[in-house]
């Protein structure tokens, strides 16, 4: 009994809030932090939506990542309800990860951030991103320019795309986090269920593919997830679109776009889940489909902010 209790008290267990300006590489980052892919990533800003959690493991520590929505000025009611997660996503934080892109910065979203930032009592971390691609001399210096307007208690210098600093990074997280008992089973990695992770994974190749086409203004609704006797899935969603006229370029000459999105997230749904997926699309025109509670709470977000 009293070897149980050693090996539950020396366990510990805590959140990191991963933060930044739209498109800083959360999600990236999140999924090399768990050592696999728990968040979708796409070249479009404000990809996330939901606080999608990942759960990564280091030794006896158990991280758990809110991977928050890129925070920006808001305009609609989904612009805010995304802000909104993302501060609720800090504020249950024991560290604070603030990312940084040094090559876009995005400064007209990064400045609030930091305003924001600098009088919050937890603890709070800077990483740089894209060092394999920026110049040293530049980031040392914005490294140096940012903790002079918030008091981080440690900087990084990463990779979130090739790994670089992430080990050491995750290190530094891991010896942050309490003691407690694990919040997740050790094989869970994610807090989202297989219904929505399927619905992220068909949205992240709809952007992949029409990233010039399609507006930010689409949504993936998960229809119906069932489980068929001979051990496969069938995943039936529903692509959400503003106007009519973004239904032919969603659907493709003869159907092909809709085939190829379908084909590649099916693929990869396949692999995520280690079996065999029968994925059905179809698109719908709602011209006021980012006004729908229903929606909403279906990618995970508050209808009443």
């Amino acid at each position: 009994m009293s070897d149980q209790m050693t090996e539950q008290t020396a366990r510990k267990c805590g959140v990191v809030a991963v933060i930044g300006a739209p498109n800083a590489g959360k999600s990236t980052l999140v999924n090399q932090l768990v050592g696999q892919k728990v968040a979708i990533t796409s070249a479009k800003a404000q990809t996330t939506r939901a606080r999608m959690l990942g759960v990564a493991l280091a030794g006896d520590v158990q991280i758990i990542l809110v991977d928050t929505p890129g925070i920006f000025a808001p305009k609609r009611r989904l612009d805010r309800a995304m802000v909104s997660a993302a501060w609720e996503g800090a504020s249950e934080a024991d560290a604070i990860l603030l990312l940084v892109d040094p090559l876009k910065q995005r400064r007209h979203e990064l400045e609030p951030l930091l305003e924001a930032l600098a009088n919050r009592p937890e603890r709070k971390l800077l990483a740089l991103n894209k060092v394999d691609k920026a110049k040293k001399e530049p980031l040392l210096a914005l490294a140096e320019e940012l903790t002079a307007k918030v008091k981080f208690d440690e900087v990084f210098f990463i990779s979130a795309f090739t790994g670089d600093g992430v080990p050491e990074l995750k290190a530094h997280l891991a010896s942050l986090m309490p003691e407690g008992e694990w919040h997740y089973p050790e094989d869970q990695v994610s807090d989202a269920s297989e219904r929505l992770l399927a619905a992220e994974i068909t949205r992240e190749q709809l952007y992949k593919q029409l990233h010039e086409e399609l507006p930010y203004d689409s949504a993936v609704r998960p229809e119906s997830y069932t489980q068929r006797k001979d051990g496969s899935v069938e995943v039936r969603q529903q692509i959400v679109i503003g106007r009519e006229s973004q239904r032919p370029i969603v659907l493709g000459k003869g159907g092909s776009m809709i085939k190829s999105i379908g084909e590649a997230a099916r693929k990869e749904l396949s692999e995520v889940l280690g079996q065999k997926v029968h994925l059905f699309l179809h698109v719908k025109v709602d011209e006021n489909w980012s006004e729908d509670k229903e929606i909403f709470e279906e990618i995970g977000l508050d209808w009443t902010k």
